[in-house]
């Protein structure tokens, strides 16, 4: 909670993969907030009032988990429309002459996009999703310490530079800076 609204602020790529994260610790404990409580709310050095509102964070995320019936796998809808947001900008950006680093950075990735769709098995995703798969199972691989592929990393390397790239175009349309040279 407290983690995510500073990423949310900061960095909205690292806080859609963080909520990602808190969505697969909340189905590792069963969707079951005493346990949630012992295996991560009471390892957190927090006030009384903090670990209350930690732990009412958590039980209204297993409740729109359960309501929205992804306890076992899937995506808050709250996230979801983040994603969404991100691809409506991602568009927009596509479609704007005055960004052509954007277009010249997406379609740098494209081709890491297309095989990695191709090796899932997986046409149905958009490319910002697909990146966001990508880099979150990267994320795991390194909890795992598992090894990459040299092209893997690379793959990796392009994605996360394009998401970044995009990431920092959100927080500026975000403030209304993005699009103002364009209207001036």
């Amino acid at each position: 909670m407290i983690i995510a609204s500073k990423k949310r602020k900061e960095n909205i790529a690292e806080y859609i993969l963080y909520m990602w994260q808190i969505e697969d610790l909340i189905r590792a404990n069963n969707c079951d907030i005493e346990l949630l409580k012992k295996n991560i709310i009471n390892k957190f050095q927090l006030s009384d009032a903090q670990q209350k509102e930690m732990q009412e964070w958590y039980e209204s995320l297993i409740d729109m988990m359960r309501r929205e019936g992804i306890t076992q796998k899937g995506h808050l809808q709250i996230n979801k429309n983040i994603l969404n947001q991100l691809v409506q900008l991602h568009q927009a950006l596509l479609a704007d002459p005055s960004f052509p680093e954007y277009t010249a950075e997406f379609y740098k990735t494209l081709p890491f996009i297309v095989e990695l769709r191709t090796k899932a098995g997986e046409n149905k995703t958009g490319e910002i999703e697909t990146c966001f798969t990508a880099l979150y199972g990267m994320l795991m691989m390194r909890l795992q310490q598992k090894n990459m592929t040299h092209e893997t990393q690379e793959a990796i390397q392009q994605i996360s530079r394009f998401i970044s790239i995009l990431s920092k175009n959100f927080h500026l349309d975000e403030e209304d800076k993005l699009f103002q040279k364009k209207e001036d």
